[in-house]
């Protein structure tokens, strides 16, 4: 088994035992909340956030491979682990709901469903270019930020700073695609436990995208 195998289970398996304590402590000190069912924003966005992450964590492995550069290893290195940490948490979640991992509707369905507000059924972006655009969300399209498999293929036969510039690149689309999934289901949710993993994804990924954008200045 490789060394990237490896560190993805290992993130994978340390996200579901956070889940697994916060669980147990959050019955304790909290009421019981409704279990989402297998259609809401909350299962929705658990299920294409992970295929989401697992692409981020994908090219953070790979460019620890490609470069040598401190800053980027470690950068890569904190997004793999954050990243698989949450994952992690959203397959739990599903299980302790009592739901299928796999969706049974298209992928981006949920971003449909109506705010809280009902001030927009949709939640408006446009999947091409991961800006917010009004009623552009279909399901079934890529997801938000999403990088090609060539690029993510290109990646790995680059080193030094050309992959590092890719990386960057990629990674800050991907980031700004991540936000806006996560700010959908802030629009769509009242669970404190997603909630919370959405408003971190939401806050540590738009730092890193002003971190990265520094870097990929720097490489010009």
């Amino acid at each position: 088994m490789s060394s990237r195998i490896r560190l993805r289970i290992a993130l994978i398996l340390g996200g579901v035992l956070l889940l697994v304590v916060g669980l147990v402590v959050g019955r304790v000190t909290t009421p019981v909340t409704q279990t989402p069912g297998t259609l809401s924003a909350e299962a929705g966005f658990a299920r294409d956030m992970q295929v989401h992450h697992q692409q981020a964590i994908d090219m953070a492995l790979i460019i620890r491979d490609q470069t040598t550069d401190p800053e980027i290893r470690q950068l890569a290195y904190d997004i793999a682990t954050s990243q698989g940490q949450q994952a992690g948490q959203m397959f739990a979640w599903l299980n302790v709901w009592g739901l299928p991992q796999a969706s049974p509707v298209a992928a981006m369905t949920w971003m449909t469903l109506p705010t809280l507000d009902q001030s927009n059924a949709d939640h408006g972006m446009d999947m091409g270019t991961g800006e917010a655009t009004p009623g552009q969300t279909t399901p079934g399209q890529t997801m938000p930020g999403m990088a090609s498999q060539a690029d993510v293929t290109r990646l790995g036969t680059l080193t030094g700073v050309e992959a590092e510039k890719l990386f960057l690149t990629l990674m800050i689309a991907h980031h700004h695609g991540g936000v806006q999934m996560a700010e959908a289901l802030v629009a769509r949710s009242a669970d404190p436990t997603v909630l919370a993993v959405a408003n971190t994804i939401i806050t540590a990924q738009t730092g890193e995208i002003a971190y990265m954008q520094q870097l990929l200045a720097a490489r010009q």
